[in-house]
């Protein structure tokens, strides 16, 4: 056969163009919606964390995960909540706000290393073929990554705005009363990053003249 792995290679190429784009207009929905309600986000993020530090100890305790990691992945979302400090800006130079960022891969790559840990301990042990091991499935890990691990710091993307980011506006109802129109909104890290992006692609159709400069993307 020879067109059909084309036919796959084309289809595949086109699903991940979708995806990428189906993502990165989630990402920019929720940007907006947290710029437009910032108290009640910074109120379900810092719930968010609780309720994960809740979870990680009763995984702890019921299903025997290991101390700790447990631990450190406590730590690990403590220091997330630091953030919420001043939401929805940060830093980018924060201290606090860099160790989120290795703490992220940090604790993907512990949790990564266990489960894969006891995986090869899981299979070494069986006497035969048709034992089961004893270990999490695969749904039970991703959903474990999903939720214990990078829910709280792909919602703060999402969230917080870095303070190169805080664009003016005109306040109209300002304007009207008299006061002070310009003000400043803040603009989500994932927003701009989206932005970016859209930027720099119109950019390259503008200069390899694939588009007129006034065109939209």
């Amino acid at each position: 056969m020879w067109i059909l792995p084309l036919v796959g290679i084309i289809g595949s190429i086109v699903g991940f163009c979708f995806l990428t784009l189906a993502i990165a207009s989630g990402l920019y929905y929720l940007s907006e919606l947290v710029e437009e309600h910032t108290v009640i986000s910074k109120r379900l993020l810092s719930r968010l964390i609780y309720g994960i530090i809740v979870l990680d100890l009763l995984l702890c305790l019921v299903d025997r995960f290991p101390f700790w990691l447990t631990l450190f992945g406590i730590v690990s979302h403590i220091v997330y909540l630091g953030n919420m400090r001043r939401f929805p800006y940060v830093t980018l130079t924060d201290p606090l706000f860099i160790t989120s960022c290795v703490l992220v891969l940090i604790n993907h790559l512990v949790w990564y290393r266990q489960f894969s840990a006891r995986q090869k301990t899981a299979y070494s042990g069986m006497s035969s073929y048709y034992d089961a091991p004893d270990m999490p499935t695969f749904t039970e890990i991703a959903s474990y990554f999903g939720i214990c691990v990078w829910l709280v710091p792909f919602a703060l993307f999402v969230s917080l705005s870095a303070s190169d980011n805080i664009l003016p506006y005109e306040n109209p109802s300002a304007a009207a009363a008299g006061g002070d129109a310009g003000q400043k909104k803040a603009q989500g890290m994932a927003k701009a990053l989206v932005d970016g992006v859209r930027n720099t692609i119109s950019q390259v159709g503008v200069t390899a003249g694939w588009k007129k400069r006034d065109d939209g993307f």
